[in-house]
């Protein structure tokens, strides 16, 4: 297996983790000094920095979904980087304050983008 397939074997183990609800399957191949960054509309509205941060924010993400679901659409590789389109879908567990409600569906087309130090991720940006 060559650098390129074993980066996209580590992508999609990342995401059917986060389809399973395992924050720990979605952490091991993490650097222990991961960024985050979630970006939506053009703005970022989150910034993680370290795996204890990232892992308290996935533990709780999973409470405010009944479903959610990950399909990579396309992945394309750039030196260290890789950027997956992806198709999102999820089911609220909760209420949303000024938002969307328990029960209703959110659909999103983005992209993830990953960069590798090696064979784990050093940054994760998420944009929607």
């Amino acid at each position: 297996m060559d650098l390129q397939q074993k980066r996209e074997a580590i992508i999609r183990n990342y995401i059917d983790a986060y389809n399973h609800f395992d924050v720990e399957g979605m952490l091991r191949d993490f650097h222990p000094a991961i960024v985050f960054e979630n970006s939506a509309g053009g703005a970022v509205n989150m910034t993680l920095e370290g795996i204890d941060a990232f892992r308290g924010q996935a533990e709780g993400a999973t409470q405010v979904f009944a479903e959610r679901e990950q399909q990579v659409e396309d992945i394309t590789f750039r030196g260290d980087t890789a950027e997956a389109s992806i198709r999102y879908r999820g089911v609220l567990a909760v209420d949303i304050p000024g938002g969307p409600q328990r029960g209703d569906r959110i659909e999103l087309e983005g992209r993830s983008i990953f960069r590798f130090e090696g064979d784990k991720i050093v940054r994760l940006t998420d944009v929607s």
